[in-house]
């Protein structure tokens, strides 16, 4: 029993992998597809259509399938609702830094450079630890800086 739970425990592993290879492969696609169609807008509406088969369609034919779409939890509908209108206001900042000069080689990764450190200040504003940060949290941050200076600096010309 204890192995299956230990895989259980481990599967959220694949997942973020899955969404670290999506999203880091997300970019540099966006991009040529906006390219190819010569209008932002035009990408942002494939990423809209893109968002509702899967984001939409897959959760109610599912839900449904299991008799799931019963009620909602009002708070719950709010921060998935409002977590789901950050996530494309992103894709909107992606692509309109795009629109307006920026690649690939150098958007995304100060997008996704900058992201966990904002994302671990919201989650400790959220949920204030019960002990005061350990000083290496903010070395890590000096380090993601330093990291994403070297992708910049040392990224291949062309």
């Amino acid at each position: 029993m204890a192995t299956k739970e230990k895989k259980k425990t481990m599967l959220w592993l694949v997942f973020a992998i899955g969404a670290m290879l999506f999203w880091g492969i997300y970019g540099p696609i966006l991009h040529e597809g906006q390219i190819k169609l010569g209008n932002p807008l035009r990408a942002l509406l494939c990423v809209g259509g893109a968002y509702f088969m899967l984001g939409v369609l897959v959760p109610v034919i599912t839900l449904q399938a299991s008799g799931g779409l019963g009620s909602f939890d009002s708070r719950g509908v709010w921060f998935a609702t409002a977590g789901g209108a950050l996530g494309a206001a992103g894709a909107i900042c992606i692509i309109w830094a795009f629109r307006n000069g920026g690649v690939p080689n150098y958007v995304m990764p100060i997008v996704f450079g900058g992201a966990p450190l904002i994302n671990v200040l919201m989650t400790m504003a959220m949920h204030p630890p019960k002990d005061k940060p350990n000083p290496m949290l903010y070395l890590g941050y000096v380090v993601v800086a330093a990291g994403a200076a070297m992708v910049f600096y040392f990224k291949p010309k062309g």
